[in-house]
């Protein structure tokens, strides 16, 4: 797996966090990591961006941007309205094929979700993962409305015969209400892919150092870390039988809470 695609099911629900997990979980066995983004939007020059979030939290990874565009809407919209070149999908394959050749494990996180178009011709995140013959992993939300767009991201790529690697929730919240409790056991099943992890709420504000020292705690062996998604369901579905906080919320908050105190 030399390529991934990290992919959302929509935007501001953790996908740079996640890339930094993940980044920094690899960096932690020894592996060689790039990061690319191939369209930054919403940030003016000289402003950090996500490449820049995830170099913070995660450490020492090689860092590629294709694109920036000032205004905060999909890359094709902020291109055309900046009168400026689109990023297109062969361009990010063909950097990502050749980051690939140099590193042992390239992340190119999308834009928002898997099908906001790119250029004015349609090409998406999918597009450069069906070029790169990569697995995409779904970032998803915890709570109520998940399971429908998790649904359709998944349809999207089985229709495009792409592999959907796993699931990760992006910002698990520190106390999940029912919806979000029982949603751990039906997103694998709409996904038709494996639940892969569960970021806490916040994890993103850690210190590096803590940040690091926690990731490989969020994610499964599946992304090289060491979090159980049957147990951490099973808490969370105890917890969702007798009305009260998940065990689970507490195992995968427990790092955020030891770097806050």
């Amino acid at each position: 797996m030399p390529v991934l695609i990290v992919s959302g099911t929509g935007t501001e629900i953790g996908k740079t966090v996640v890339t930094a997990a993940v980044a920094a979980t690899a960096l932690a066995r020894g592996l060689d990591v790039a990061v690319l983004k191939p369209a930054q939007t919403g940030v003016g020059a000289g402003e950090p961006g996500d490449v820049d979030e995830v170099i913070r939290l995660a450490g020492g990874v090689t860092t590629v941007e294709l694109a920036r565009f000032p205004e905060p809407l999909a890359p094709a919209t902020a291109a055309r309205r900046a009168g400026a070149p689109p990023v297109r999908a062969h361009e990010i394959a063909e950097t990502a094929g050749k980051l690939a050749t140099e590193h042992d494990l390239v992340l190119v996180e999308g834009a928002g979700g898997l099908l906001v178009r790119f250029d004015e011709e349609g090409g998406t995140l999918a597009d450069a993962a069906r070029l790169l013959a990569a697995p995409v992993l779904v970032v998803a939300p915890a709570g109520l409305g998940t399971l429908n767009v998790t649904a359709l991201t998944a349809e999207a790529l089985r229709a495009r015969g792409l592999a959907a690697l796993g699931v990760v929730i992006g910002s698990w919240p520190a106390v999940p209400d029912l919806a979000a409790r029982c949603n751990l056991a039906d997103l694998p099943d709409v996904a038709g892919a494996p639940l892969l992890g569960a970021v806490p709420h916040g994890a993103g504000a850690l210190a590096p150092a803590r940040f690091r020292a926690s990731a490989a705690h969020w994610l499964a062996p599946a992304l090289g870390g060491g979090w159980d998604a049957s147990r951490f369901t099973a808490d969370a579905l105890s917890g969702a039988r007798s009305g009260t906080a998940s065990g689970a919320a507490s195992d995968a908050g427990a790092h955020t809470a030891s770097a806050e105190r």
